[in-house]
């Protein structure tokens, strides 16, 4: 595989299936948001129902409540089993990474690997302890601090991110 001098290499990682469903239910909850507001707004009609006496009810709490659990108990299952799929078993193998302002190259040995374009990326943000490149709704590039060789590593994958208009300047 043809390799850029200028890149960012990475040490070699693996993602843990913890923190994978970690991220995965993180995201789902961050583009899901505006969908909470239906079992609001449902609880609130009825709330107001009620009170006036027009049709007083119980049971629609309990209902919307439980089909708000069972939603996200159902994504949540949902990512747990990308964790033990065959066909998922590369999201959690150790990669080495080599990232210009070109693409990802993601690095299984010196020999295997895959390319992705920066275009394949829909979203991107820098948390706490690490860069997190959403791919979809359940795949994620996870790059922590710890996987850079140098902080001058950082500051170009930042400045690479930014570019990128992943990041705010």
């Amino acid at each position: 595989m043809p390799t850029n001098p200028a890149a960012v290499r990475t040490k070699r990682y693996a993602l843990p299936t913890k923190k994978y469903i970690a991220l995965a239910m993180r995201h789902f909850f961050k583009t899901q948001l505006k969908w909470g507001l239906i079992p609001l707004a449902l609880i609130l009609i009825n709330a107001i129902l009620n009170l006036t006496g027009v049709y007083p009810n119980l049971w629609i709490y309990i209902t919307v409540f439980v089909g708000a659990l069972l939603y996200v108990l159902f994504w949540l299952v949902q990512f747990t089993g990308i964790t033990q799929l065959a066909q998922y078993k590369p999201m959690f193998e150790k990669f080495s990474y080599e990232i210009d302002n070109r693409q990802i190259l993601m690095k299984l040995n010196h020999k295997e690997g895959s390319v992705m374009k920066w275009e394949q990326i829909m979203d991107a943000y820098k948390d706490k302890e690490a860069y997190v490149l959403v791919i979809s709704k359940g795949q994620f590039v996870y790059l922590p601090f710890s996987i850079f060789t140098s902080e001058h590593d950082i500051k170009v994958f930042e400045r690479i991110m930014k570019q990128k208009e992943f990041l705010k300047a």
